[in-house]
């Protein structure tokens, strides 16, 4: 097995709480800096940026999960990560319909463009992105599960959109491929305080907002190479491929 390092969680310019300087090719630029062979693009219920930072980074030798960082009707943020561009749509398509559209006038809530590799804006989102779907947490996982994605309920013990704080745990009936923690607790804390069962894989991410955090939280993936079935064969520790725990 070869090992790799990702970020699944990083924000492009397009999520209104992020910095404008998390262009593509800034993405593509921090997370070479930082050693990255593997980054997941989320931005806040769209999947508009991620085909360009795929294509970016594919000359940089990185490889780019698409999706999107989800909010359920019960305001627990999810990831959700496609192969295929037309899966990639379709789950577009799917966030347009379901979305609660709050209007967004003269970037209010903050600036929602989406953009191109060399930065220009092909188009600014008028309603806010972060607002919450008509969909619950199961119906979502769900339509990813039916678009054969990969779903990862974001930083479950963050005190704002976590499962653990915003359910106070996780439905038994729930399938997920791992749980996004981040810098700020451990992988032993979770376990011990939340009841994690031990074959549940967890993902340390960045979440990041700013160049400069791209990388800072970061996991180890054991593949024989890279690819999205190599890497959810991973999250779900099959055929000895598998995440470090630290």
């Amino acid at each position: 097995m070869l090992k790799f390092r990702a970020d699944l969680h990083i924000h492009t310019v397009l999520s209104p709480c992020a910095d404008l300087e998390m262009s593509p090719r800034n993405i593509v630029s921090g997370a070479k800096e930082a050693g990255l062979q593997i980054i997941g693009i989320t931005d806040h219920n769209s999947t508009r940026n991620a085909l360009v930072i795929k294509n970016l980074a594919q000359a940089e030798g990185i490889y780019v999960l698409m999706g999107a960082e989800v909010t359920t009707k019960e305001e627990v943020h999810c990831l959700a990560f496609f192969e295929g561009d037309e899966e990639l749509k379709e789950f577009q398509n799917y966030l347009d319909d379901n979305i609660t559209k709050i209007p967004n006038p003269n970037g209010h809530f903050g600036y929602q463009p989406v953009v191109d590799a060399d930065e220009n804006v092909l188009e600014m989102v008028d309603y806010f992105l972060t607002s919450a779907l008509k969909k619950g947490i199961s119906e979502i996982q769900q339509k990813v599960y039916d678009l054969n994605g990969i779903f990862i309920p974001a930083h479950v013990t963050r005190p704002m959109g976590g499962i653990f704080t915003q359910l106070g745990f996780i439905p038994a009936t729930l399938s997920y491929d791992a749980l996004g923690i981040t810098s700020k607790t451990s992988a032993a804390a979770i376990r011990a305080t939340k009841g994690v069962k031990p074959d549940v894989t967890l993902v340390y991410n960045s979440d990041a907002h700013f160049p400069e955090q791209i990388g800072r939280n970061y996991s180890v993936f054991h593949l024989e190479e890279v690819s999205f079935k190599e890497i959810r064969m991973a999250l779900n520790r099959l055929h000895e491929r598998f995440v470090e725990e630290r």
